[in-house]
This record gives C-alpha cells, structure tokens and sequence, in this order.
C-alpha cells in the first residue's frame, strides 16, 4: 500500500496524523505492506527567516481571533498532541520557514531509503513541536539531518546551494493542481484521498478498507481465458 502525504513540517495536525497513522499501522501489522511518499506543502512560501511573532499572535491575526481566544485554540490542539503520546508545545513553537527542511526531505528521498526518510521526518517534527527549535536554522537543521543518516557534505552542498527547490515546487504544483489546499492531505494507493488528521479508529477503518479490498483483487488475480483471449 503506498500512502502520499502531502504536509509541512510546521503543521500541527500533520505531526498529529502522521503519528495516529503509524499506530494503526503497527497495530494492524502493516509496517511491511506500507510505503510512503512524504510531498512538501509549505503553509507559508514567505515564512521569515527569523522569529516574528509568537505563535499565539500569529494564530489570532490569521483568524482573526482575540489573544486569549488564540491562546485556547493554541492549547487545544497542543492537548490532542498531548493525548497522541506527544510532548506537544506548540504555543512555544519558533516560526521560521520551512523551504530547507523540505529540500533536505528531498534529499533523504533521492536515497531510495524509506527508513532514512521516515526518520528525518520524524526528527524535522519533533525539533518543532518538542524541542522548539527553529527550523530555518543551518546548524539545527544540519544537527538534524546527520542525527537522521545523511551524509555531512551532502547536507552542506544542499544547505548552500538551491538544489532540490524545483522537486518542492513540483510537490506543491501537483498538490494545488489536484485541489489540495491545506494539510495534511493523504492519499491511499493513488486513489482514496483523506483531507485532514484523522483520528485513530477512523484512520483503521479507511486502512482495514483499503487492505480487504487489496486481498480481494489478489484473490482475484491470475490468467484469466475466457471468449477467445486470455487476460492476466
């Protein structure tokens, strides 16, 4: 089963569903059938270099909230974090861009090493959302990127150059030409599109579906003769 998730590395709810869909799929002993294509979506193409704002201001001036009402919105969704086994602070959060990030994830894929991937995504989320650290930094996101496998002077030659920001562009090109327009937005086998963070037993539900069905059609697969031709 191949899952495409489109997603940005400073979105709540992407690091809140990626990590309900990693339970299902260990609970339902998935982890061998799976493979993910993780496709960049930046929130924010014009995301400062640097801290602007809190997240708590920047959320009230985006929906046009009060600061307290932000604040509870904020706390809100850092409780579902909390809830999934996260240790979510996302009103602490440093919001900076993420075209780097991406660029390096562009990086991990050209390895054709799906672990290498899963583990930079993983470590992209966490420094974030936990340890509150600045992704548009060169030496947090080199820290990074060598905790996760890749090679010192590749991530250099990445970090000082523009290489892989047309791969990003394309993720987001597809994404907007398919109707996508926020994250995360995952699609199941190319054609079971799930906007949004799900929650865990509706997660299983759409993969129990999906793996039925899969068995199903295997049943069904074979040479096949009948009228005159034989199909495989």
């Amino acid at each position: 089963m191949k899952i495409t998730c489109w997603s940005d590395f400073a979105c709540p709810y992407c690091y809140i569903g990626n990590i309900r869909l990693e339970k299902v799929i260990k609970d339902l002993n998935l982890e061998e059938e799976v493979e993910f294509d993780f496709r960049a979506f930046e929130l924010d193409r014009n995301a400062p270099g640097d801290v602007e704002s809190t997240t708590v201001e920047r959320f009230a001036r985006k929906y046009g909230l009060s600061i307290q009402d932000a604040k509870k919105e904020v706390d809100n969704i850092s409780r579902l974090g909390i809830e999934d086994g996260i240790d979510f602070k996302y009103e602490s959060t440093l919001y900076t861009n993420t075209r780097d990030a991406h660029r390096l994830m562009k990086l991990a894929q050209s390895k054709k090493d799906a672990k290498l991937s899963e583990r930079l995504s993983k470590l992209l989320f966490d420094a974030y959302f936990t340890k509150n650290l600045k992704l548009a930094d060169r030496q947090v996101l080199f820290d990074i990127a060598c905790s996760a496998g890749l090679e010192k002077g590749e991530i250099m030659e990445v970090l000082d150059s523009d290489l892989f920001n047309m791969e990003v562009e394309k993720d987001e090109g597809l994404a907007l030409s398919i109707g996508i327009h926020a994250v995360p937005f995952y699609l199941f086998d190319g054609k079971y599109s799930v906007p949004g963070a799900l929650s865990y037993n509706d997660f299983k539900n759409v993969l129990s579906q999906i793996t039925s069905e899969n068995e199903v059609n295997d049943d069904n697969g074979g040479d096949s003769c009948e009228g005159g031709i034989c199909r495989f």
